[in-house]
């Protein structure tokens, strides 16, 4: 079990750990399942990020959402895809990531349909389960749309800037094509997310502040994940149709 006192006490701490394990595993399903692998990488941040993004937290004195935290993969397995099996499977995961998304929020709003039942022995359950479904899940359609459309066109860019910058250094420097293509990809999605989400809701200043401050914890991410595509590029050979 973990000690969640101690944990409670260092929240930073626990950051890190969560991104390591979070690219951790990354690595550790393209090893065992290969191209596969990535794709259900792709899949399983964004419904993890869906369910658990909005949840608050402080870290290092700022605030920002697990969504944040547990969306760092995403770029990574885009990037390893790019790397390994070309800007064609990069792409095709990015629409396929894209469709998974909106079939999230269309499920999710069929269900909250659904009434909690009425039965003595188990209602007070259901309806208490039923209400924390409606918690997580009962999105506005202003934050679908700029999810969504963050999404799929700072993930779009990300592939192409990536290709862009391996062309343009023959290749070299795994590093910076990497690093600078999430880097640039995520201030797109951060300005789509915050102008199209919060811009109206609080001023457009409030709304680029809020931005900024989860652009932190996204250009962290954006560094620490240069080892972990290293190290799966070095111990993942791909096969055909691997």
């Amino acid at each position: 079990m973990l000690d969640s006192a101690w944990f409670s006490q260092h929240q930073d701490l626990l950051w890190l750990i969560t991104v390591a394990a979070d690219l951790g595993f990354a690595v550790l399903c393209y090893r065992l399942f290969g191209r596969t692998g990535l794709y259900g990488v792709i899949v399983f941040s964004l419904l993890l990020a869906n369910i658990m993004g909005p949840k608050l937290t402080v870290i290092a004195g700022l605030q920002t959402s697990m969504g944040v935290i547990l969306y760092s993969s995403i770029f990574f397995a885009t990037d390893l895809l790019s790397e390994k099996y070309g800007r064609k499977e990069a792409q095709k995961a990015v629409f396929l990531g894209f469709f998974i998304s909106i079939a999230l929020v269309a499920m999710t709003q069929l269900s909250m349909l659904y009434l909690p039942t009425q039965n003595p022995q188990t209602t007070e359950f259901a309806t208490a389960v039923h209400s924390a479904t409606v918690t997580l899940f009962d999105y506005t359609p202003r934050f679908v749309f700029g999810s969504l459309l963050a999404y799929l066109i700072s993930q779009s860019f990300d592939v192409w800037l990536f290709h862009r910058i391996r062309a343009a250094t023959n290749g070299r420097h795994l590093w910076l094509r990497n690093t600078g293509s999430t880097l640039l990809s995520q201030v797109v999605d951060t300005l789509i997310y915050g102008l199209v989400v919060w811009w109206g809701l609080v001023d457009f200043v409030t709304a680029i502040q809020l931005a900024a401050a989860k652009y932190v914890f996204k250009f962290a991410i954006a560094v620490i994940d240069t080892p972990f595509i290293y190290l799966a590029c070095r111990w993942h050979k791909p096969k055909a149709g691997s």
